[in-house]
């Protein structure tokens, strides 16, 4: 059977069961959207955050690009953002890194990839890395070294957001959304939380992360 093919009957099977499980879900996203949360991870296809996270349809608003960026002058993002803050009024706003990312690993030197657009969108990450040369140089460990550029780089993204025309307004008004900064571990299958922002600045969640 081809791939293609098994998506379309895994999409059957799936859609009966919902219907027994729970027979009115689809009226009720048919009828439209209130996600709480819009969560920004990676492309990775290992990382699927309604799966890791455990939701059904509906209470997530997703945006997903390579190593999980923040990228204020990119339309197809700050459209996501805009809709998920000014129309859905989402309460939290996730940046999701995860451990072993290939985007991650691709910043964690300047030699190019060979893909001109990917070399672009890697640039911020590369300047995350070079901020902190010091203290990676001291990891000897190249996974435990990558982990912590995964880190930093979701530290990165969430100072941005924060920062952001959109988020700012939205903060002197309403004290939301909140943003918070998550590591995922491949080898665990376990989120963690490193740091939250709101309207009244950072809180480090964990002292060990970033």
């Amino acid at each position: 059977m081809r791939f293609v093919e098994r998506l379309l009957l895994e999409n059957q099977a799936w859609a009966s069961e919902i219907k027994h499980r729970d027979p009115n879900m689809f009226d009720r996203l048919s009828a439209g959207q209130s996600p709480e949360v819009l969560w920004i991870g990676c492309s990775d296809s290992r990382v699927p955050a309604e799966q890791l996270c455990n939701t059904s349809p509906g209470e997530m608003f997703i945006h997903r690009n390579v190593a999980n960026r923040v990228c204020p002058n990119e339309t197809g993002f700050m459209s996501v953002l805009e809709y998920a803050v000014a129309v859905l009024k989402v309460r939290h706003i996730i940046v999701c890194g995860h451990h072993r990312c290939g985007g991650i690993k691709a910043a964690m030197t300047d030699e190019n990839t060979g893909l001109s657009h990917l070399d672009h969108h890697l640039d911020g990450i590369r300047n995350v890395r070079r901020r902190h040369a010091d203290e990676l140089a001291e990891i000897t460990d190249d996974a435990e070294r990558l982990d912590r550029l995964v880190a930093f780089n979701v530290a990165d993204q969430i100072r941005t957001l924060s920062e952001l025309p959109l988020i700012q307004a939205h903060w002197s008004r309403h004290q939301l959304p909140t943003i918070h900064g998550m590591v995922y571990a491949l080898e665990t299958g376990r989120l963690r939380e490193i740091q939250r922002w709101n309207g009244e600045g950072c809180e480090r969640v964990q002292a060990c992360a970033v």
